[in-house]
């Protein structure tokens, strides 16, 4: 999932250098930290939070077959 995320964010950003995905797992599910720089932060949560969204239902559609529950936080950054 992790591969994932950061795919979909570094599409997304101007500066692609600065994203960093992070994964922490435990029994049932995986929480899945998305850090990008301050200024394209707007651009991964996008208007009304649309991006963030569609970035999570994205990650709970490939978790699925997995079994798992999938949480992306999307962590600012100052």
């Amino acid at each position: 999932m992790k591969e994932l995320v950061e795919v979909i964010a570094k599409s997304l950003v101007d500066n692609p250098d600065q994203v960093i995905v992070s994964e922490k797992e435990d029994n049932k599910s995986v929480v899945v930290e998305l850090r990008v720089a301050p200024n394209d932060m707007g651009k991964v949560i996008g208007k009304q939070g649309r991006i963030a969204k569609a970035i999570r239902a994205v990650v709970k559609a490939a978790a699925s077959k997995n079994d798992k529950k999938v949480i992306v936080d999307i962590i600012d950054v100052d």
